[in-house]
């Protein structure tokens, strides 16, 4: 009954979206909008886009989940909201133009685009990460959540994806194939584009060869996306290598918090592949005697997926500590115990709080999230990893439906310090 009655909803949702584009006069007309989407990826390569841009002299403005830059000035994001409102999109790219910015980057979420927050908006192109289960609780099965992130596709002139990805199959069979159905020699211009590194792509490059320095494997195809579009906006190749090269991964995305006798990651990781390629890549990298992971599963967006995320865990760490990560009014014991389910079928074994630490293929619940990081940094010796996901840059907490600050990296910080007094 929720999901229909959401679908109402978005129909006042869809007049918001269309009177807040009359209002500010259509401003998306008046400057090249690149739209990005994704379950992964999307922060990193929305940041990426708009550095390289900047880097080559371009005027352009950003919303993201970590930032929003327009016409030169930043404003906040917000605690949990990546996409604002459809007024305040329109009043943003408004505000781009104004400044004489020529693009302007856009980071949308499904929620976003299945509520009709950025309809209206003229995509100049329009880009894919990736399609993972994710946001199921909201949109019921993966074929809705697909069929959101497409709008995207349908309101963008230029469409790129990633030729790798398990989405790709039922993203082709709607764009690829049907891109030159229509006879009319002025609509055979080629619209869709595919990155990738596996299968045969329209952009595919070796990114650590050309950027010359280390990428961790996933976050390759971010660099991929990033490069389609700047390439195909007719940004010089040297240009955009030589800005890869400057570009900062945003907070919280594979941040080394603390290197010392140990090392500490934040990761915004929150989804069973998100932290599949955040474990795999830090274990090759940097070869831990133990990876130790914190993390936890938010609320309302998917349960199903939190046995899978157990899974990866388990697959990758040696040691887990499940957490809260945003439970609001849900109850944060069950939430950890479905996590653990995955961590059980690969044989890990839960033991208390005052025993964690000593073997390996062990796990323990510590709902606060605070005393979860401490532990962990108690247990930690000479050469171990210790990586926590699922909140990254988020400077906010939600406990029983209120929010609290929060920061896991100012956690780490906290404790760390404490150790080594």
């Amino acid at each position: 009954m929720d999901y229909y009655f959401q679908k109402v909803k978005n129909i006042w949702h869809l007049l918001v979206a269309i009177s807040a584009n009359v209002y500010f006069d259509f401003p998306s007309r008046k400057i090249k909008v690149i739209g990005v989407t994704g379950t992964d990826g999307k922060t990193t390569t929305t940041s990426l886009v708009y550095h390289i841009l900047k880097s080559s002299g371009k005027k352009v403005s950003l919303i993201s989940t970590v930032s929003a830059s327009i016409g030169g000035k930043q404003y906040d994001t917000g605690f949990h909201v990546t996409t604002p409102s459809a007024f305040a999109v329109q009043k943003f790219i408004s505000q781009a133009v104004k400044a004489g910015d020529e693009y302007f980057v856009l980071e949308a979420t499904s929620h976003s685009l299945d509520q009709y927050r950025v309809y209206g908006v003229f995509f100049q192109y329009g880009v894919i990460t990736n399609v993972s289960r994710e946001h199921l609780l909201y949109h019921k099965n993966y074929r809705n959540y697909i069929k959101a992130k497409l709008k995207l596709l349908d309101w963008s002139k230029i469409k790129i994806v990633n030729g790798d990805d398990e989405s790709f199959q039922y993203i082709s069979k709607k764009y690829y194939l049907n891109q030159f159905k229509n006879k009319d020699q002025s609509q055979k211009q080629k619209s869709f584009f595919t990155y990738g590194i596996k299968n045969k792509a329209d952009y595919s490059i070796d990114v650590n060869l050309a950027v010359g320095k280390f990428i961790y494997p996933f976050n390759r195809y971010n660099y991929l996306a990033a490069y389609a579009v700047c390439e195909h906006l007719g940004i010089d190749e040297e240009k955009i290598f030589n800005a890869m090269k400057s570009f900062i991964l945003p907070p919280g995305r594979m941040e080394l918090v603390y290197d010392e006798r140990f090392k500490i990651i934040v990761d915004f990781a929150h989804t069973p592949n998100a932290i599949r390629q955040a474990l795999s890549s830090v274990k090759k990298e940097f070869k831990p005697s133990r990876l130790i992971h914190v993390f936890g599963a938010a609320a309302f967006r998917d349960d199903s997926k939190r046995p899978f995320m157990g899974l990866e865990s388990a697959e990758y760490s040696d040691l887990a500590i499940l957490t809260e990560e945003d439970y609001r009014t849900e109850d944060p014991e069950k939430i950890c115990k479905q996590i653990a389910d995955g961590l059980d079928r690969k044989d890990f074994r839960f033991v208390e709080q005052d025993k964690f630490g000593i073997k390996n293929k062990t796990y323990t619940i510590i709902i606060d999230r605070e005393r979860a990081i401490k532990r962990a940094i108690e247990i930690a010796q000479a050469e171990d990893l210790i990586i926590i996901t699922g909140k990254g840059h988020e400077g906010s907490l939600n406990r029983d439906g209120k929010e609290v600050l929060w920061s896991d990296r100012e956690t780490v910080l906290k404790f760390v310090k404490t150790s080594n007094n």
